[in-house]
Order: C-alpha cells, then sequence, then structure tokens
C-alpha cells in the first residue's frame, strides 16, 4: 500500500513539474505575442507615416508640374504673340 502511495506522490509531482513548464513556455509565447502586437502596431504607424509624407511629396511635384506648364504655356502665348506682330 504504501508502495502506491509512493508512486502516486512521484506522478503527482511530475505532472506539477510538467504543468510549470508548460505554464512557462505559454507565459513567454504570450509575452511573444504581446511584443510582436506592439511591434505591428509600430510598424503600420510608419507605414501611415510613409504613406503621409509620400502623398504630400506627389502633390507637391505635381503643384510644381502644373505652375510649370502654366508657364511655358504663357512664353508660348507670348511667342506667338510677338510672331504674329512681326508678319
Amino acid at each position: 500500500m504504501e508502495n502506491i502511495n509512493n508512486i502516486t506522490v512521484l506522478f503527482g509531482s511530475l505532472i506539477s513539474v510538467l504543468l510549470s513548464v508548460v505554464a512557462y513556455f505559454i507565459k513567454q509565447l504570450h509575452t511573444d505575442f504581446k511584443r510582436m502586437e506592439k511591434d505591428l502596431v509600430e510598424v503600420k504607424t510608419m507605414a501611415l507615416i510613409i504613406k503621409t509624407e509620400f502623398k504630400s511629396g506627389n502633390d507637391l511635384l505635381n503643384h510644381k508640374v502644373e505652375y510649370l506648364e502654366k508657364r511655358v504655356q504663357t512664353l508660348e502665348i507670348s511667342i506667338f504673340k510677338n510672331q504674329d506682330n512681326e508678319k
């Protein structure tokens, strides 16, 4: 009878140790997922910032191109007027 009690205590202790190890690894996994979630939020924020900067740069270039097109058009009109006046 004493032998069965010793085996039960041994198996109980072994199961407790194994469950403790599993709990430790689950805790580590949970921590890693939290860290990964934080990194993902940071990456999303950086992507949004880059997208905004790219859009701002693109808008600025479009404004410059429109301005230059207007200047070229004005110059062309004045050149054509000068050519018509010379004739």
